[in-house]
């Protein structure tokens, strides 16, 4: 690609899970890419490999604090995405979703550039309405434990839209179902790398509840291309749109999974549900298959044996 067409793309939270992965396919796509993350939940293992290429960039930056550097695009996923993480300092997790959403919207106005929100599927809360689609509202706590984490993500939403139709801005908004891959950090509390690293180890997998509460995984690599298409997509495609794969599991059929996956010895432990966690999650992916021609192509077996892969050799296993 030649320098004048290389597209400036900036990725907040760039040392994370997810933003690590993004930050890969950009430079792969030709991008000149800027990492931004101030290494709350990111680690800088996740995009080391990355540092020695003359088209990365990082840079220690917390997004609540404003940022000025000259971008074609900016993919705001800012954010500690698991319940530990975000419960561990709620106002601050609040602040990155909200200030951090302003701020990256100031910059994308200033120097008028496309921007994508990474947004959750936890803005459908504890949802009655099952699949959840984007028209639902949502089910939502505002002052339990998680409303930091839900309330922070709806709110970033409402600016999204605000500041396209007060200035005209180039928005896009991805609501992120559970996702899992290689790069998940150890100790995040998710399900997944919670019950691939009690198997490893043959500890007992600990479910909380009944275990017949559902989820729904979709692979990195899949969740990935969403976003990217949906970047790429029309102006008018402003979203919300749903990204994750609408193949439904029980926690209890993921631990079995697991163990299966793992050869593990590990039994499994019931412990009391926390407060506010969801019965039931899973994707309407219509809208994405229809404007962005996206689904999950990784089926559950083939994404864990990969991110099975990813433990072993991380824990030492």
């Amino acid at each position: 690609m030649s320098i004048k067409n290389r597209k400036r793309v900036l990725v907040t939270g760039g040392a994370g899970f997810l933003g690590s992965h993004l930050c890969e396919r950009l430079l792969q796509d030709g991008c000149d890419v800027l990492c931004v993350d101030n290494f709350y939940s990111g680690v800088k293992d996740n995009i080391a490999h990355l540092l020695g290429n003359a088209h990365f960039e990082l840079l220690r930056h917390d997004v609540t604090f404003p940022l000025y550097v000259e971008v074609d695009e900016i993919y705001n996923l800012a954010c500690p995405a698991s319940p530990i993480h975000y419960q561990w300092d709620p106002v601050q997790t609040t602040k990155t979703s909200v200030h951090g959403a302003i701020n990256m919207l100031g910059l994308a106005k200033r120097v008028k550039a496309k921007i994508l929100q990474a947004s959750t599927s936890e803005v459908y809360g504890d949802p009655d309405m099952h699949p959840q689609r984007e028209e639902y509202w949502g089910r939502v706590n505002p002052i339990g434990l998680r409303a930091c984490y839900d309330e922070g993500k709806r709110c970033a939403e409402t600016l999204f839209f605000d500041y396209r139709r007060q200035h005209t801005l180039q928005i896009k908004v991805a609501r992120i179902f559970n996702t899992y891959g290689p790069r998940m950090h150890p100790n995040d509390g998710r399900v997944v790398s919670n019950f691939i690293v009690q198997a490893l180890r043959n500890a007992p997998i600990t479910i909380y509840g009944s275990g017949e509460q559902t989820r729904s995984f979709c692979y990195v690599d899949d969740l990935i291309e969403g976003l990217v298409r949906l970047m790429d997509s029309a102006d008018e495609i402003t979203g919300p749109i749903n990204l994750g794969n609408p193949t439904e599991f029980t926690i209890r059929e993921l631990a079995t999974e697991v163990i299966r996956l793992t050869d593990s010895k590990s039994s499994l432990i019931y412990k009391a549900l926390p407060a506010d966690d969801p019965r039931q999650r899973q994707p309407d992916i219509d809208r994405a298959r229809t404007v962005l021609g996206w689904e999950p192509q990784t089926d559950l077996a083939e994404g864990l044996v990969r991110t099975i892969g990813y433990f072993r050799q991380s824990l030492g296993d």
